[in-house]
Order: structure tokens, then sequence, then C-alpha cells
């Protein structure tokens, strides 16, 4: 909650300072302007299903990519307000995240767990350029670096992959099975696949021409969930595990078929780290293009 609080504030802060900038520079609405943009991204999460459970640990070969449209409101010198819609995919798998032979890793290993999930976003966005433009669009900077911040709401819904042993279940292998609804931590009820972010960042703009830039940027997304992979606390009991495909991803999942087995599952085990949210994060390239304003003429009487 307290991380909470203090991106809320940050969110918060940043919105003043777009009115403060746009009130004090007394930007000319000639000069302000729309743009739309396209972008084709990277896309990697942070969670339990990683070579280390820690924020900054990702796997670069559980990359996968991610599609995005842009729109974009220049309102003052440095200050842009951009609205954004994007489809990408997050993806995890122990046997490949996890050293077996690392005793800070073994029961991630032998958790034996995969998952994919698509993540759909809508995002509002304040940016903040370090190089000023007080000119038209078209004698805009050639190269600016700027940071952002926001907010988003995201959908989501992670699926378990199927292994080999998933036909004790009466599942068939390599199949995902939505993970939402089996309750797979004995929970009463189930996480929402609708949630909060906080996306922030930064990247650098070019100018092509007077009508395209592009763009590279990094972005993070601060989740309030622990469950884009659907792992967050300990092991339940199989009296809390409704059906057979819930026991499997929950429990029988970690009884590997392809090396030596340790009994670690019992219920009450951890699971996944329960103290710690995950994350995301969206690396690409935006192509913008610029909307030239209306230029009104002035009318005699």
């Amino acid at each position: 909650m307290k991380h909470f609080f203090t991106h809320t504030l940050a969110v918060l802060l940043l919105l003043a300072l777009v009115a403060t900038e746009a009130s004090a520079q007394q930007f000319n609405k000639r000069k302000q302007y729309n743009s739309v943009g396209v972008s084709l991204n990277a896309m990697n999460y942070f969670g339990d299903i990683v070579p280390k459970a820690s924020v900054p640990s990702f796997r670069f070969a559980a990359t996968r990519p991610n599609i995005g449209l842009t729109f974009t409101r220049r309102f003052a010198p440095r200050i842009s307000g951009r609205a954004g819609l994007s489809y990408g995919r997050i993806t995890g798998d122990d046997t490949k995240a996890a050293n077996q032979n690392d005793s800070d890793a073994k029961y991630r290993y032998n958790r034996n767990f995969a998952f994919r999930n698509d993540i759909v976003e809508l995002s509002a966005i304040g940016v903040f350029d370090l190089i000023e433009n007080r000119n038209t669009y078209v004698r805009r900077p050639d190269f600016v670096p700027y940071v952002f911040a926001g907010v988003a709401a995201f959908y989501h819904s992670p699926k378990g992959l199927v292994k080999d042993n998933g036909t004790s279940a009466g599942l068939t292998p390599g199949d995902y099975i939505e993970l939402q609804s089996l309750n797979t931590e004995g929970q009463t009820e189930g996480y929402s696949k609708t949630q909060i972010s906080i996306p922030f960042g930064g990247g650098v703009r070019y100018k092509i021409n007077k009508d395209f830039d592009i763009g590279l940027e990094i972005g993070w997304r601060k989740t309030f969930t622990d469950y884009l992979d659907d792992v967050s606390g300990n092991f339940a009991a199989d009296a809390d595990l409704r059906s057979p495909a819930a026991k499997y991803f929950g429990r029988d999942i970690t009884l590997r078929t392809d090396g030596e087995f340790s009994q670690f599952n019992t219920p009450g085990d951890m699971r996944g780290k329960s103290n710690e949210d995950d994350w995301y994060i969206v690396t690409g390239i935006t192509l913008n293009y610029i909307l030239q304003p209306r230029v009104k003429s002035p009318k005699f009487r």
C-alpha cells in the first residue's frame, strides 16, 4: 500500500506539472498539435517464473511481441498528453528459467510451471520533453529525449502449459489452460482479470521530416497484483483444489518426468513470493504521424 501511495503521488505531481507548465508558458494554441502513432515492441515480465525471484531478473528468451496505437496532444513547450492502447504477451517457464543445480532456485525448478498471459492495456500518460519546443510542429527539435509517467488499466488472463505428466489429470500435453477460475492456490475467490498499473519510463524521439517522428522507448509497469503468472502464495491442500485441473496446476505438475524430484509441495510450502507484486516491461520503436493543425483564417467585417 505504501508503494501505491508513492506512485499515486508521483502521478499527481506530474499532472500538476502539466497544468503549471501550460499556464506559465501561455503556449499559443496555434503551436499545439496532435499526432497518432503505431509501435512495435518487445514485452517481458518480472515475477515468480524468472531466473531470480527479484524485479531486475528476467529471461531474454521469454521476450514476446507487443503492438500499440497512441494518440498524443502537445499542450506546452515540454508537455504532452498521450493515450495508448496496446496488446502483448508475457511468458515464463521454470524448466528454462531456474537452474536445478542452484540451491536457491531448486524449488522453482521443481515447481515445473510454465505460463503465458495476453495483456490488453489502455493508458493515459504525461510526457515531459527534456528539450523544449516553443515553435510550431514544423520547427520542432530534431532529437528529443523525454520521460513519462501515468496510469493504465489492463486486462489479463494467465494460462498454464500442460506438461507431459498432465495426462493423469485428463489434460492434453501442450495445451494451455485458463487458470484464473481454477483457484490453483485454494483461494475462496479468484483474482480480478482487470487491474491497474503505473507506467513510467523514458525514450528518445527523432524528427524524420515535418510529418513523421520515430522514437525508441522503454517503459515499466508497476502492477498491484502478484498473479500475472498465477503464482503467489503457498501450496494448497487437496481439499481446497476443487477440480482435477486445479489439482494438477496447483500441486501435481511438480511431479516431474524429466529428472529427480524432491518433495517440497506439501500444503503450506512456498509456491511463490507472495510479498512481491509482478511487473511487466515494454520496449520498442514508435512511428508518429503529425496531424497538421488547422489554422483559422481571420474574419473581416
